[in-house]
């Protein structure tokens, strides 16, 4: 059972990394979070509609924006990046 959860999880996650990857202009705010937070990053804060997210060992922060639901694309393509970089670490 719990080899099935775990495995559930990484399918979804293995299925978000993708859609990011395919549809940089269409990603949204929440998901983005989801991911870099999946890929080891944690929230050092933001207020309004931006959160800042960091990595140990990783000297690119992430940034995103919340625009009506969605992340810029220019903050999609650095968050590609970064599941290029990290994403098999999962």
């Amino acid at each position: 059972m719990i080899l099935h959860v775990v495995s559930s999880s990484l399918s979804k996650l293995t299925k978000l990394f993708e859609a990011i990857a395919a549809n940089p202009k269409a990603v949204r705010f929440v998901d983005a979070c989801k991911a870099v937070e999946a890929l080891g990053f944690v929230h050092k804060g933001g207020a309004g509609s931006h959160r800042a997210f960091a990595r140990p060992g990783e000297s690119m922060l992430l940034n995103f924006q919340n625009r009506n639901g969605h992340v810029p694309p220019y903050q999609a393509r650095q968050l590609i990046a970064m599941i290029e970089k990290y994403g098999d670490d999962q």
